[in-house]
């Protein structure tokens, strides 16, 4: 089955999502009227863990005078010019680029030394596709024009009309604020789970272009975090998640083969709530056009202990993650720690 089902009984801790009085909005007849609907929801108040320093003020300022000029350039111009310098400065930053060249090797041991540097540079042109993107985002509105092609899965499409929730996950895949932006186009009422940005002004600043376009509904990680969610839930919205970074307190499971360390929040939802994951990606197809794909829900089958079917699912979610890296290798964000230090050095020394 496509569901997370414990094949007879709920699964441990499970309850159901109950609706609550605004579930109404999750079967919108447009995204306008979602939207409009969303209007007195607050958005986050932007990070204050810690204080703004000079360098915050810096890099604020060359953020914004960035986002001008991409804005006044227009999506395509913006997006070939940014693309096209950071594919050839990018991988003169050796530190940032040799940990993506790295993770390659480990994964891809097969792969040529001129493959890994080609793939390099095109991660590196997708990254500054994607931040010249940002001023643009409305720009990608599926119901605006023809930058975006979707393909939603059945299951996702009835849920979504039955007013259902469920779990949403994707990595960084070509632009991936692209993703929710499909999501309110789709007239699916959900909830994001985001990691702040380091520097509290910049983050400020893009939870107010995401405010404008998409879902404003956005959770912030963390354990304040992760009640809001479950509540989310509870009211009969989905949620959704890049489930693709290393998570320290996470559990070992593999991606394409390698032990990482792996966040588990998109699982635990999905067994206590008794609700399917629905794997999604996003493939740049050219410039400032992408196709975005919500995959069918991952088979699974819940067996009513709590922590091996969180681990069975997270595994789950991994492969389904590693199988659009495969696909499309050079517009995946290789730049994380996703794997161990010295595991990954040690591959690259094998080498």
């Amino acid at each position: 089955m496509s569901a997370v089902s414990s094949g007879g009984g709920r699964p441990e801790g499970a309850g159901p999502a109950r609706p609550d009085a605004t579930q109404s909005a999750a079967t919108a007849g447009s995204a306008a009227e979602l939207a409009d609907r969303q209007q007195s929801v607050s958005l986050p108040a932007a990070r204050s863990n810690r204080p703004v320093t000079l360098g915050h003020r810096i890099e604020y300022a060359v953020t914004r005078a960035a986002f001008a000029l991409f804005g006044a350039l227009g999506p395509d111009a913006a997006s070939d010019l940014a693309g096209g310098v950071a594919r050839r400065l990018g991988p003169m930053i050796r530190p940032v680029s040799r940990r993506a060249e790295n993770n390659m090797r480990h994964v891809f041991p097969e792969w040529s030394e001129t493959k890994v540097r080609e793939t390099v540079a095109d991660v590196w042109e997708n990254l500054g596709r994607t931040a010249a993107e940002y001023p643009h985002l409305a720009a990608f509105d599926p119901e605006r024009g023809d930058r975006v092609k979707v393909q939603v899965c059945q299951e996702a499409e009835e849920r979504r009309k039955k007013g259902l929730p469920s779990i949403l996950v994707s990595g960084h895949f070509a632009n991936w604020e692209v993703m929710p932006l499909v999501l309110h186009s789709e007239k699916i009422d959900y909830a994001v789970i985001y990691r702040p940005v380091n520097n509290p002004l910049v983050d400020g600043h893009i939870i107010n272009l995401r405010g404008e376009v998409m879902s404003r509904r956005m959770i912030p990680k963390g354990y304040d975090g992760a009640r809001d969610a479950m509540a989310q839930l509870k009211s009969g919205r989905c949620i959704a998640m890049l489930a693709d970074q290393k998570l320290n307190t996470g559990i070992p499971a593999t991606l394409l083969g390698r032990r990482a360390m792996t966040p588990t929040a998109a699982a635990r939802l999905a067994v206590r709530f008794g609700v399917p994951v629905f794997p999604s990606a996003i493939v740049r197809k050219g410039g400032a056009r992408f196709e975005v794909f919500m995959r069918d829900a991952i088979e699974f089958e819940a067996s009513g202990h709590t922590g091996r079917d969180v681990a069975r699912l997270t595994q789950l979610i991994n492969d389904a993650i590693g199988r659009e890296i495969e696909a499309h290798p050079g517009q995946w964000l290789w730049f994380h720690r996703r794997w161990p230090m010295e595991e990954v050095e040690n591959s690259s020394r094998s080498d």
